[in-house]
């Protein structure tokens, strides 16, 4: 059970505080408003604070499973940095990706070819998806396109602006095809960037930790098939503050580059 706090008020109001300041900024670029401006500066500041900087969840651990079985490794883990991606908004503060590597075998980075790799070129696409703990179904996201690999420089520029155009029309387009499932008052685990068309779970049904609800598939803001776990205090992770975990077993949260066996 979580508990209101500064650091879930601050997850509440980074997005609109950052999208009212940068509105007002704007607006007052384009209108040659001095006094719109100078109010607008400073809200902006204080929303890019929120949304980059302020607001990590001190709380204990909630014990999960990995979403997947196999050898998986760790991208952008909690074990390295809090925030792991960088940023706290979207409820991220302590979010992971897993990237399947079968043994013997390492990432595979295209260099500057302009040619991006199939989805189902990679390991991982179409590797089931597990429920990383007991609850009850709360939203589901299943209609958007598996693209191609953006492992490559020119093709990392591109995702780089596909991911602004993503992020101005919300959370559901970087998140992809996704799962949200309610362990817990105030306790919610993510799963995203799923397969179209995977999803065998609704909103309303109950699952249990390691029944399959999806395959893993490159939909929303992603550069390569992964999939992206995280916990977070709502449902919805536009005002979500994220939530620290722990694997069931006890076994540490596996730093980047590092693989889980499950």
């Amino acid at each position: 059970m979580t508990r209101p706090n500064a650091s879930r008020l601050a997850a509440r109001l980074r997005l609109p505080v950052a999208g009212a300041g940068g509105l007002a900024t704007l607006a007052g670029l384009g209108l040659d408003d001095t006094r719109l401006l100078l109010a607008g500066v400073p809200v902006l500041v204080a929303g890019l604070l929120l949304y980059f900087r302020v607001g990590a969840v001190r709380a204990a651990p909630v014990a999960v499973r990995p979403p997947v079985s196999g050898r998986w490794e760790a991208l952008n883990s909690p074990a390295d940095r809090v925030p792991s991606h960088g940023l706290h908004a979207y409820g991220q503060t302590y979010a992971i990706d897993f990237v399947h590597v079968p043994e013997g075998e390492e990432r595979r980075w295209d260099g500057w070819s302009p040619r991006a790799r199939r989805a189902e070129d990679f390991p991982g696409f179409g590797l089931p998806v597990v429920a990383p703990c007991d609850g009850t179904v709360v939203h589901v996201g299943d209609g958007a396109r598996d693209h191609g690999g953006r492992t490559s420089w020119p093709l990392l520029a591109l995702w780089f602006a596909e991911s602004a155009l993503r992020e101005l029309a919300g959370p559901g387009r970087l998140l992809g095809n996704h799962v949200v499932i309610e362990v817990a008052p105030g306790v919610h685990a993510l799963v995203a960037h799923l397969r179209r068309g995977s999803v065998t779970v609704r909103p309303g049904e109950r699952v249990r930790a390691g029944e399959q609800i999806a395959t893993c598939g490159n939909s929303g803001n992603s550069t390569e098939p992964h999939v992206h776990f995280q916990l977070m205090d709502l449902a919805r992770p536009a005002l979500a503050a994220g939530l620290p975990f722990r694997l069931h077993d006890g076994r540490a949260i596996p730093a980047s580059g590092e693989a889980i066996l499950a």
